[in-house]
């Protein structure tokens, strides 16, 4: 999946000549916690997050501290067509929430984050889904995993996403996302097969 089918297009931008305080108010009424920051013509100057701005906010009242002081010069951007797994990548490894999406100049053209990719990860395993999800121990055969799908699929069931426990072990336990349908028949299938049907959730 590519970083153009999931970010924000056109996201709320401020421009770098703007206030500290104005900066605030574009966020907070637009209930929004990361803002681009941008020069004429939507080139990327730097990025603000809301926290940071209400940290500067008393002392730019007694001082001189303006947007451009508190804002991250040069952030972390992606392009369009770079991977979704990328960005998660990049958000995961370097604590942030999110991040600018830029064409080859510059340019601004969305935004991506955390909640964006936490969307397409429930969207893609299917969670919101009338689905049941089914913990089973495939064991350490070589074909054991496409002998579990195999059971699944004979005794009816209709799998949405697949996904392996993070910690691998000799019992490699499969999550399996099922449409609701007959999956007391499955489990039954699956344990007379010599399997362990962990537990089955809604």
């Amino acid at each position: 999946m590519r970083i153009q089918s999931l970010m924000v297009k056109n996201p709320i931008c401020v421009d770098v000549n703007a206030s500290i305080s104005d900066a605030i108010r574009l966020m907070q009424g637009n209930s929004i916690r990361h803002l681009p920051v941008v020069e004429k013509g939507g080139i990327l100057r730097g990025f603000v997050t809301l926290s940071d701005l209400k940290q500067g906010l008393i002392p730019s009242m007694v001082g001189d501290l303006c947007l451009q002081d508190l804002m991250i010069k040069n952030p972390v951007t992606v392009k369009p067509e770079d991977d979704v797994e990328d960005a998660a990548q990049l958000i995961y490894r370097l604590k942030i929430g999110g991040m600018p999406v830029v064409d080859d100049q510059n340019k601004l053209l969305g935004i991506i984050t955390v909640t964006d990719i936490l969307r397409a990860f429930v969207e893609m395993m299917g969670i919101l889904t009338h689905s049941v999800r089914m913990d089973v121990k495939v064991g350490k055969e070589p074909d054991a995993f496409a002998k579990v799908s195999t059971i699944i699929q004979q005794s009816g069931g209709h799998v949405i996403s697949v996904g392996l426990a993070p910690h691998r072990t000799a019992e490699n336990i499969y999550y399996f996302r099922l449409s609701a349908n007959g999956e007391e028949g499955i489990r039954q299938a699956l344990e007379k097969a010599g399997y362990e049907v962990i537990g089955v959730w809604q």
